[in-house]
């Protein structure tokens, strides 16, 4: 018999220590169910489509905004023009009743002016006493009127030759006929150098006022001319009362 040579196995020595717990591991990532490739293109496009709306719907909205403002824009500037228009219209009127007012100030200023110069003329009114041409025929003839109490008296005349004109007082005027009476000279002498209260010797006009008859009535006014000559008078008066007795009556 053949020999067959046995190596001697030990048993396995056991530890002495208890094995520990084992570790923990992660649980593996779950899986996602892989869709179908037709399923994944019809979610695209339904995307691509939702997304295309949504854009679609904000541009209508930005549309809509901008034709919103254009439309308030154009309504403003509408109003704008209008607002103008009325206020170029408002300005046209207030220039126009500027003007209006100005020429009513003008024409009130003038009728104020008028109001007193008649209120003047109520209160001292101008009368003419005499204005008929008249002749002087030489150094005997004279032409005398008298002069009014209270009156303003406007000696205004002219003549076709040399004419001599006096304003004399009542008592002079006697004295003058005194003079023709007792010296045998003319009147066209004596009433000039009789005594008078003024005197125009030799003269073919006279414009003069006379005041002392304001408060006074003691005067009267003598022409005489050494030669025939017409005199055109122009004698006024005016309403002008002295508070007091004037000339030879005071």
């Amino acid at each position: 018999m053949t020999s067959i040579h046995m190596d001697h196995l030990s048993p396995p020595v056991e530890s002495a220590e208890p094995p520990g717990p084992a570790p923990y591991a992660a649980p593996p990532p779950r899986l996602q169910p892989s869709l179908p490739r037709t399923w994944r293109s019809v979610i695209d496009g339904r995307e691509r489509r939702l997304w295309t709306a949504s854009l679609a719907g904000a541009l209508l909205v930005a549309v809509a905004g901008v034709g919103i403002l254009y439309l308030d824009d154009t309504g403003n500037q509408a109003a704008v023009r209008t607002l103008t228009t009325q206020n170029e219209s408002l300005t046209g009127r207030n220039q126009n009743l500027n003007d209006e007012l100005k020429t009513t100030q003008a024409s009130l200023t003038s009728t104020l002016a008028e109001l007193a110069q008649a209120k003047a003329d109520l209160a001292h009114p101008s009368l003419s006493i005499w204005n008929v041409p008249q002749q002087i025929k030489g150094s005997t003839w004279y032409l005398a009127g008298g002069i009014p109490d209270t009156f303003t008296y406007h000696l205004k005349a002219t003549s076709t030759g040399p004419m001599s004109v006096s304003i004399l007082t009542l008592e002079q005027w006697t004295n003058a006929n005194d003079c023709v009476q007792n010296t045998r000279a003319t009147i066209n002498y004596c009433a000039h150098h009789s005594g008078a209260v003024v005197s125009f010797l030799d003269v073919t006009n006279v414009n003069y006022d006379f005041h002392l008859a304001e408060g006074c009535a003691d005067y009267l006014a003598v022409f005489t001319s050494a030669s025939t000559v017409t005199v055109t008078p122009n004698v006024s008066v005016t309403y002008n009362p002295a508070t007091a007795a004037t000339g030879a009556c005071s």
